[in-house]
């Protein structure tokens, strides 16, 4: 869509709350954490979405992200945006099978990004096991509990390695309130962990120059934040 025209600001809200809500993980939510955990964490997808992307747009009007993706991620890189007068984008053909030349494009891109995502995700798993075996549940409650100030914050600092797949934290942070954990700790797990897991952020981090990445996990960590301890708040 970047590629196409479309501009920064909408791009960001949906990088930011597509990876937080969607209808199945609405209902597992709903049905493991509650319906209204489930209806504030899609508010914290709509507010996260909206907030980041007004501030996009405000910053890129200043001037800011004037060239946001990689050279050759938008087919123009550094050249974007340099022209006097603006002109039309080439059409895009989404037919890409029917071209022998982009089809073998097609082959050795999916072959380098499943090689990246598998590499960094087998690293992801391997902490993920060494966390469970080594680390109690009552530990992560105690420290992610109660009213400590620090539990929010370090909520979001936990979801950030911890936090592999929608479906698979959802029984994890059930079990964690079970025990203990503080609501707008699970909030702010579940979302921050949700914003930087590695599909979602890897998406960005693929097209997205240095400064938009970093502005990306800026919104997610800090919306992050704000929805726990609003959620908090509000129980």
């Amino acid at each position: 869509l970047l590629a196409a025209g479309v501009p920064l600001a909408p791009g960001m809200a949906f990088w930011i709350a597509s990876p937080i809500m969607d209808p199945e993980m609405f209902i597992l939510t709903a049905a493991v954490l509650g319906l209204p955990f489930a209806i504030a964490k899609t508010l914290a997808a709509i507010g996260m979405g909206l907030l980041s992307g007004f501030a996009t747009w405000v910053l890129a009007g200043r001037g800011a992200f004037a060239s946001p993706l990689l050279a050759g991620a938008g087919g123009c890189g550094s050249c974007c945006g340099t022209k006097s007068a603006p002109t039309a984008p080439d059409p895009i053909v989404w037919t890409f099978w029917r071209q022998p030349e982009r089809r073998a494009q097609f082959g050795e891109e999916a072959r380098s990004v499943g090689f990246f995502l598998g590499k960094w995700l087998t690293l992801a798993f391997l902490i993920e096991s060494m966390m469970i075996a080594w680390i109690p549940g009552e530990t992560v409650a105690t420290w992610l509990g109660g009213d400590a100030w620090w539990a929010i914050p370090a909520a979001v600092l936990v979801g950030v390695p911890a936090y592999l797949n929608g479906f698979a934290a959802i029984p994890t942070v059930a079990a964690l309130i079970d025990m203990g954990m503080a609501q707008g700790a699970a909030m702010a797990f579940m979302v921050a962990g949700a914003v930087t897991s590695l599909p979602a952020s890897m998406a960005v981090f693929a097209i997205a120059r240095k400064p938009v990445f970093a502005w990306y996990l800026l919104m997610g960590l800090g919306g992050s934040l704000a929805a726990g301890v609003a959620w908090q708040f509000v129980n």
